[in-house]
């Protein structure tokens, strides 16, 4: 059964579908035997382009609506720790990488079927509003330079 996404809520539900998609182009990378250069070079772009944007969005004007000890805010805020780290790893990168694949995309399902529900049931309409406002609105340009998931 499909969620039933605020508005203000599905920019950043529409970056959860990429990074998901990352999680995909990951996987692929490993199961056609890329190098973990190749795949830790399309990766880092993702992060610096894409994720510490959306990163910084959330923390600042989607987290907030709930209490800073909400167990939920707890768990999300550790999750974001954890793959800040597996990111920008730079020994065990394809550990981290394998590692990350996974992480990213329970956290994708956690924020969209947990975490989001809660905030858009108990946000006011000027903190939808608000979070709907600074949300980067370009379209999703991907980094095509080397299409190496195909």
């Amino acid at each position: 059964m499909a969620i039933k996404r605020n508005l203000s809520l599905q920019e950043y539900s529409r970056d959860h579908h990429y990074a998901l998609l990352l999680c995909w182009k990951i996987k692929e990378g490993f199961s056609k035997g890329i190098s973990v250069e190749r795949i830790k070079k399309y990766v880092n772009w993702f992060y610096k382009n894409h994720i510490i944007e959306h990163f910084k969005m959330e923390e600042k004007y989607m987290f907030p609506v709930l209490d800073s000890n909400h167990e939920l805010i707890i768990r999300v805020m550790q999750e974001h720790k954890l793959l800040v780290d597996l990111f920008t790893n730079t020994t065990q990168i394809k550990d981290s990488l394998k590692q990350l694949q996974i992480a990213l995309k329970n956290h994708v399902r956690f924020e969209e079927q947990i975490l989001f529900n809660e905030i858009q049931n108990v946000a006011t309409k000027e903190e939808l509003d608000l979070m709907a406002k600074y949300h980067h609105t370009e379209k999703f340009r991907d980094n095509l330079s080397d299409i190496f998931w195909k």
